[in-house]
């Protein structure tokens, strides 16, 4: 079995390199990358849930240190935090309800019922609560009395018993980190089949004889719009380019060979072409809690003019670019600045690049923005691999998906002052 740091280490280098396209193929990377850290985990004696977390948040905070535009990375790595606390949970209330059946048992006898009381809903709730915060679940089930389970009968009866306890607790080691596992499995089938999902329900929102509009190149886009051209609708598909990188043009491209009408359009004549189209249909970078979109650069001029011209502008977006962070957060990084290269040919523009003022600042400054932000009132519906939702909606669906405590994965360090 490979070294899990050398797997660390490797995958570090291509976030930090870009050497991995869509996030789709980034947040299934690391899903992966995480189920082997967590098989090669060494459980401890007590507060295994713990242990993984620790483990889990070790290795994610230097995945998203090294790619912080790619929230999908961190989404993933809150997912997987997320599975650990449920199965541990999941578990220990189920440990806690065998407990309380072993108690009800002895509830014959009246003298072992008043020695030995049974654990009450409230100490339950209680430790459900408590769970993963010290003092934590595990040490709370250390802490009940061997006699309220089985009377000791004998020295030779109390060496039985513990050598039962220690049984059970590494079988429910093993059992934690076999269910964790499984669950991040099914997490990476989610989203190696996400677009497929999203796919399937192309046929309920493209119409006949409609007229789609997007922008730049999405493989979900792609897929989707193919699987409506599949169910005998027919439909025109205006793209437009995606100006700096043209990404466009390579979906016009693949739209075409596969027999779609299609019409390549300027970014800059969207909202003259806008009063045609029934729909626009775009991807996304990622949603972000508050139901606000990270896009492609130029999303957020085609949404004002959709909204300007009443038309609906549909999100499509897997489950694991749903990130549970609002755009205002510290951790979130809205934008980053491609190569000047794709606006302009240095050659050509080197006399406006030189430092000729004499002040130490060259006389053109050239900007080139990747992504775009548009707000949730200019989105009127999301689709995802679990149906459509409204944008007002999102911050439900993504709860479902990640725990309050592990929204901030950066350690606090103790400051010298």
């Amino acid at each position: 079995m490979p070294d899990t740091q050398a797997l660390v280490n490797d995958f570090l280098n291509k976030l930090k390199k870009r050497k991995i396209e869509g996030s789709q193929a980034t947040a299934k990377q690391t899903a992966e990358l995480l189920r082997s850290v967590i098989s090669q985990t060494r459980m401890p004696y007590t507060n295994q849930a713990a242990a993984l977390i620790h483990s889990v948040k070790a290795v994610g905070e230097r995945l998203v240190a090294a790619n912080p535009v790619e929230l999908a990375v961190g989404n993933v790595v809150r997912r997987v935090l997320h599975i650990i606390r449920e199965e541990d949970l999941s578990l220990t209330t189920a440990a806690m309800a065998g407990l309380n059946l072993s108690a009800e048992s002895d509830d014959e006898d009246d003298t072992d019922r008043d020695n030995h009381p049974a654990l009450s809903a409230a100490a339950i709730a209680s430790a459900s609560r408590s769970t993963l915060r010290p003092p934590s679940l595990q040490t709370l089930l250390e802490d009940v009395p061997d006699s309220a389970a089985v009377p000791h009968t004998s020295s030779s009866g109390g060496d039985s018993e513990g050598k039962s306890k220690s049984a059970d607790k590494s079988s429910r080691s093993r059992k934690l980190k076999h269910d964790v596992i499984e669950a991040v499995n099914e997490l990476i089938q989610d989203i190696s089949t996400c677009r497929e999902l999203i796919a399937e329900q192309a046929v309920e929102h493209i119409h006949q004889n409609e007229v789609i509009l997007t922008l730049g190149s999405s493989r979900t886009v792609l897929e989707f719009l193919c699987a409506a051209k599949e169910k005998k609708r027919s439909f025109r598909v205006f793209v437009a380019e995606g100006a700096p990188r043209y990404q466009g043009h390579l979906l016009a491209k693949e739209l075409v060979t596969r027999g779609l009408q299609t019409t390549l359009i300027t970014d800059s004549a969207v909202f003259a072409m806008i009063s045609r189209v029934n729909m626009v249909i775009v991807g996304a970078h990622a949603v972000m809690a508050n139901g606000g979109v990270i896009a492609p650069v130029g999303l957020n001029m085609v949404a004002l003019a959709a909204q300007k011209h009443a038309v609906p502008f549909v999100v499509l977006a897997g489950s694991h670019k749903l990130c549970p962070l609002y755009p205002h957060h510290p951790e979130v990084l809205l934008n980053e600045l491609r190569s000047p290269s794709e606006l302009l040919d240095f050659g050509e523009f080197s006399d406006c690049l030189d430092f000729g003022s004499g002040i130490g600042a060259p006389l053109l400054h050239v900007v080139n923005p990747t992504f775009d932000y548009v707000p949730p009132k200019l989105v009127s519906l999301f689709i995802t691999d679990t149906g459509g939702h409204n944008p007002s909606y999102m911050y439900r669906l993504i709860a479902d998906y990640y725990s309050a405590d592990d929204l901030v994965l950066e350690r606090r360090t103790a400051s010298g002052n």
